[in-house]
């Protein structure tokens, strides 16, 4: 089942479609939706590695955008639309205490956690909550969200073949790997 889905994924990764798609999955993301861009990132590159940089260039400026609804939800619509996401996600307590780092670290925050597995939407939307600056805010998404999509992208063209082989021969494993990313960045939203 797992490598009918991987052949399915593959080959609409290859579509003509698919880097609009990349943008829309990076923009919502970034503000609201659960899943990372490099899901869809990832295949992409693997399928066409000669456009790799321009896949990136489309997640970090469709993340940053997002991030900008993002901060946007935060600052205006905290009450009607933050507090839903951020209770949908058991993550009030987070919330709190990025708001409050936000006030102590600034842009530090923003360019450490939108390179780790924590959901880059709690970034932006507890930015906007702190009422973060939004120029300096812009610049270290373009810093943070570049940093790691090009770095995937990079890698991916330059071991793309080697890559490719380990994930069809190994499957289970990194999607196994890969759930255990999304399940760790839950966990340290909770804990955090």
């Amino acid at each position: 089942m797992l490598d009918r889905l991987y052949a399915r994924v593959r080959s609409h990764a290859a579509g003509p479609q698919a880097p609009f798609w990349l943008g829309v999955l990076a923009f919502s993301e970034a503000s609201f939706f659960p899943l990372p861009p490099e899901t869809l990132l990832i295949p992409m590159v693997i399928a066409n590695r000669s456009r790799a940089w321009l896949f990136a260039l489309i997640a970090t400026v469709a993340s940053v955008i997002g991030g900008l609804l993002g901060w946007y939800i935060g600052a205006v619509l905290l009450d009607h639309v933050a507090k839903p996401i951020v209770h949908f996600y058991h993550a009030e307590a987070t919330l709190a205490a990025l708001q409050e780092k936000f006030r102590q670290w600034g842009v530090w925050i923003i360019l450490i956690k939108g390179l780790t597995p924590v959901p880059y939407k709690f970034v932006t939307i507890a930015s906007g909550a702190a009422h973060f600056p939004i120029a300096p805010f812009i610049l270290a998404s373009l810093v943070t969200r570049g940093v790691r999509f090009f770095l995937v992208a990079a890698l991916l063209r330059r071991y793309g073949a080697p890559i490719e082989a380990f994930i069809e021969k190994r499957l289970p494993l990194v999607a196994g790997a890969f759930a255990a990313l999304l399940v760790g960045g839950a966990l340290a939203l909770r804990y955090l």
